[in-house]
């Protein structure tokens, strides 16, 4: 039997392992991070890219040598999982990639850290949605989705929808940037409409610019004005902000036009201006 000295030694030995452990693992993913990013982008995935993701052509060299390298990261991390029945392709998993990490071009490069598994079905999915009335009165209903986003560790895709915004990058609707931008929303444990900003003091801007445009929306779809964004950015901050980043990347001239301190905001912290791509 060990004695007590020896066991204190022992569990001493163990816990400094795992601290050091703790304090060496973003230097281990950093540097895993790096050697992926240094490998050849595939022949293969490039085309995949170049025939799914209009946006691609748009970038300059270098960025699509960034997004290149997002792509494989992201792949290496993420695990996808097709439901009732769907065979997940290379060609859903890099279109996939693709249009998400069109969102890490901003300053922190933390790959949705959240997020572990992407679940993709092969069109719309029925959930049990639990909402309270005006009479308080508490009603489940089956409901139709097309995509979801967990602050834990799942997000969900239809492939139909998928596949439909992919032919129309012009609509202000793309499923794929909607629920990645609930990822970055979501990073902090919060679905509130902040992503995690680079320095305090933009948080104050972001504040007003949103709360500003958020209202403003809310007030239209109210009066049933017509309005650049869809009107389901008026359900709330989380949702307005998801929206916006859609509009942001694919109706760019009429936000601009009609929204301009939104649009100023999202190129700032997206590091991307797609007014530039028209």
């Amino acid at each position: 039997m060990l004695s007590a000295r020896v066991l204190a030694t022992i569990f001493s030995i163990v816990v400094s392992a795992i601290a050091v452990g703790i304090l060496t693992y973003p230097f281990w993913v950093k540097l895993r991070r790096d050697r992926l990013i240094a490998k050849p982008f595939p022949k293969h995935w490039l085309d995949i890219v170049e025939s799914n993701v209009a946006i691609y052509h748009y970038l300059s060299v270098e960025q699509q040598q960034q997004l290149q390298g997002y792509i494989q990261i992201f792949l290496k991390e993420k695990q996808f999982i097709g439901c009732l029945g769907l065979q997940v392709t290379e060609e859903m998993k890099v279109t996939i990639a693709a249009i998400a990490c069109l969102l890490l071009f901003s300053d922190r490069k933390t790959y949705f850290p959240n997020l572990r598994s992407i679940l993709i079905y092969p069109h719309a999915y029925i959930v049990n949605e639990t909402v309270i009335t005006d009479l308080y009165v508490v009603e489940e209903r089956r409901v139709a989705r097309l995509g979801e986003s967990w602050t834990k560790d799942q997000l969900i895709l239809s492939w139909e929808q998928v596949s439909q915004d992919l032919l129309n990058w012009q609509d202000g609707h793309n499923v794929i940037l909607h629920e990645f931008a609930h990822q970055l929303d979501q990073e902090d444990g919060q679905a509130e409409g902040v992503p995690i900003l680079s320095r305090k003091l933009d948080y104050a801007v972001w504040a007003k610019v949103m709360t500003a445009e958020y209202l403003q929306l809310c007030d239209q779809v109210e009066r049933n004005q017509k309005t650049v964004m869809d009107s389901y950015g008026a359900t709330n901050p989380a949702e307005f902000f998801a929206v916006a980043t859609e509009t942001f990347f694919e109706k760019s001239k009429q936000l601009n036009q009609k929204h301009q301190p939104l649009y100023e905001l999202l190129k700032r912290h997206y590091r991307l201006d797609p007014l530039q791509w028209l």
